[in-house]
Order: C-alpha cells, then structure tokens, then sequence
C-alpha cells in the first residue's frame, strides 16, 4: 500500500504544528487546521506558530487553514493531535465531512475526563464506521520542539491494519525520525496518557527537592502502575517497557521541556493549580487525564496509589508532602505482585 501523500493534520498546538513541519518537508501535501484565529495568522503572514511552538519556521509548502471542510478536502490521511478535552466536539464537526473510508492517525496523548475513553474509543464512537479499520495511534518520547528541530526521536505506531501501518510508517520515517510499527492500540495510548499523570508527580517531588532517589522510585513505581491497569484493559505488557511506555514516561518526568513536569514543580513549591494553569498557553494532559485515570482504576479494579494522591493533591487540597508521606507509609508489600 503506498504511503498517503495529502494529509490533513487537526490541531495545531506544538505536537500539532511540528508534525506538520516535519511532514511538509518530507515533500507530502499537509493542510494544518488551526482552532486559534491568532496561530492561523501568524502562520500565514510569518511562517511561524508563535502562540504554540515560537522560533521554528514553517516550510511554505505547509498550508493552513481554520475551516475544518478545507483541511480534509481531498486528503488521503487525516493526523488527529487535538487535546483530549475538545477531541469530541471536533470530531463531531469532522463527521460530516468524512463519507469515505480515510485512515485516521491520533497523536493525541489523553483519555476523555468523564467518559475514561481513550482517543480511538472516542474516534469509534462519534466518526462512521467505514472508518473504524483505519484508526492508528502514534505516540513515543517527543517533544515537539526537539523534533521540530531535527532531533533524532523515535515513536511507534500502531494499528490493527498491518498493511495500512506499514504505509504511515514509511510515511513519517525520515533521517531524523524512526518509526517502529506495533499492533497494541490499547497499550501505546494508555503510556502515551499515564506519563502525563506520573510527570506530575515527577515534578511534584523535584518542587519539593526530595532527591534523585525519590524520582527513580516514583517512576519506577509509577510504570508498575502503567503496567497494571494496561493489562487489565488488555494490553500488552510488553508494550511499557517500549518507546510509548518507559521512553515517554523517562522523557516526560526528567525533561526541561516537559509541561506536566513543570507543573508538578510548581504545585511542590507551594503554587495552587488555578495559578500554574492560568499562565499556561499549552495543555498541561496530566491534569485531566488523572481524573479519567483515577476512574479507569476503580472500573479495572486496579490498585494505583501514585495516582490517587496526584488527584488528592489537584483536586482534594491534599498537601504535597502529605501525599508523599502516605506513599512512603504505606503496607509494606513485595514488589512483583501480581500485575
């Protein structure tokens, strides 16, 4: 199967813009919907996204466009990297607009907050089922920036279409990003979605200045989590200690560039959570994600400490340092216990 050659990329928030970029200079015909009327005319008029992804130019071939029916006019792949809070509406504008079979890649990193959908649960539920087949997910160790820079960064893709992910594999591959093919869907999303939630906690430790060695505890604690509940949602295990899994998670809590980990380090040093959003142009996916999280392992009946005292500490005024103490106070237990 060739590899698509017109691809409608929706969203155009960092991920979103440096995807875009990377593809157009690959030579692919990419369209760009932007929600934002201030990044469509800043992209226009000086080939940059200065609201999303500032100091990176933007090929000229890459187009842009706020009118969703203009973005996937005559695509042959549609790249899906909307946060997760607003996926639903947009894809119920895309619906209409999509009588055909299309592949669909999301490189969306979240789960919908009360549905606990993740981002192909949602795309089932609201786009035609001629679609359905051609539902991919990417995800990996990324920050836009870096890979709008050419930075070597690998990610995987996965799908149940062999073929059709072996074609949006070749599709993305270049000198300076490798792409490994999987057929996990369930298992790269919740990696992708859960390291979010753990950076948090990352950065919660770090703001407070507990050490090197508390950090390696948490994520490595939380990766057992991570492996927990994907295996009671059906995944592979195997899939977490791979590039969506352990990669995504290193990247995520150890990162300068890291939002979810800069906002972990702001709520150890004492600032509320309505301040550090307030000052964020970008989506900070943990935040929202560890409600759905939270909710995930009550249905699974699954055990995840880690992320009940992040929900404390957003949402139930829990202090740091108290979640912290409970964490460390906690039963004492083996540590491979059953998954």
């Amino acid at each position: 199967m060739p590899p698509a050659q017109r691809i409608a990329v929706i969203g155009a928030g960092a991920w979103g813009t440096a995807l875009g970029k990377h593809l157009a200079e690959k030579g692919l015909q990419i369209t760009l919907w932007a929600y934002e009327r201030e990044v469509l005319d800043s992209i226009a008029a000086k080939r940059e996204n200065q609201l999303f992804l500032p100091g990176v130019t933007l090929p000229a071939a890459l187009k842009v466009t706020n009118v969703l029916a203009e973005a996937v006019e005559s695509c042959d792949g549609l790249l899906f990297v909307v946060p997760s809070h607003v996926a639903r509406l947009v894809l119920q504008q895309l619906a209409p607009l999509l009588s055909r079979p299309l592949p669909i890649v999301s490189a969306s990193k979240g789960v919908e907050e009360d549905t606990f959908k993740l981002m192909t649960q949602l795309i089932t539920d609201v786009l035609p089922p001629a679609l359905h087949d051609g539902i991919m997910v990417l995800s990996g160790p990324s920050f836009a920036m870096e890979v709008s820079q050419g930075q070597p960064t690998a990610l995987c893709l996965a799908g149940t279409n062999a073929a059709l992910v072996e074609s949006f594999q070749n599709a993305f591959m270049t000198s300076s990003l490798r792409v490994y093919a999987d057929s996990d869907v369930v298992g790269v999303q919740l990696g992708g979605a859960l390291k979010n939630v753990m950076a948090l906690a990352a950065g919660v430790v770090d703001g407070l200045g507990l050490g090197h060695n508390t950090r390696a505890a948490m994520i490595t604690r939380g990766l057992a989590e991570m492996v927990r509940l994907g295996v009671a949602m059906g995944a592979d295990p195997r899939t977490f200690y791979g590039l969506s899994g352990v990669g995504d998670l290193v990247l995520t809590c150890t990162g300068a560039l890291s939002r979810n980990h800069h906002v972990g380090v702001r709520l150890g040093q004492g600032d509320k959570l309505e301040t550090i959003l307030g000052g964020m142009q970008a989506v900070a996916e943990g935040v929202r994600t560890s409600r759905a999280a939270a909710g995930l392992a009550v249905r699974h009946g699954v055990e995840m400490p880690i992320v009940r005292e992040v929900n404390a500490v957003l949402f139930e005024g829990k202090s740091c340092r108290k979640a912290v103490s409970d964490l460390m106070e906690r039963v004492a237990k083996p540590e491979k216990g059953r998954p």
